[in-house]
């Protein structure tokens, strides 16, 4: 094989790995998000009750999954991108 293709061949593993070893973080980060969402904290299920600062602050913790997701799904691209624009 060429050097070229041993270049793309391993910046797709280390991409493959970082996404696997990203996807293993994502549960733990679930269950504290779940935890931090519960009435003992935020009580972001009693919307009744709550004001508009805690509101926001339930937000912000709610859209924590999403932007890991979408950080690690571009940052294995990327390493895998710049291996094949190089």
């Amino acid at each position: 094989m060429n050097n070229r293709g041993g270049v793309m061949m391993m910046s797709i593993t280390v991409g493959i790995m970082i996404f696997i070893t990203g996807m293993i973080f994502l549960n733990p980060i679930k269950d504290l998000v779940t935890e931090t969402r519960a009435s003992t904290n935020l009580d972001c299920s009693n919307a009744a009750v709550i004001s508009d600062g805690t509101k926001l602050a339930c937000l912000g913790v709610d859209i924590v999954v999403p932007y890991f997701i979408i950080i690690i799904i571009s940052f294995s691209g990327g390493v895998i991108a710049s291996r094949f624009l190089t």
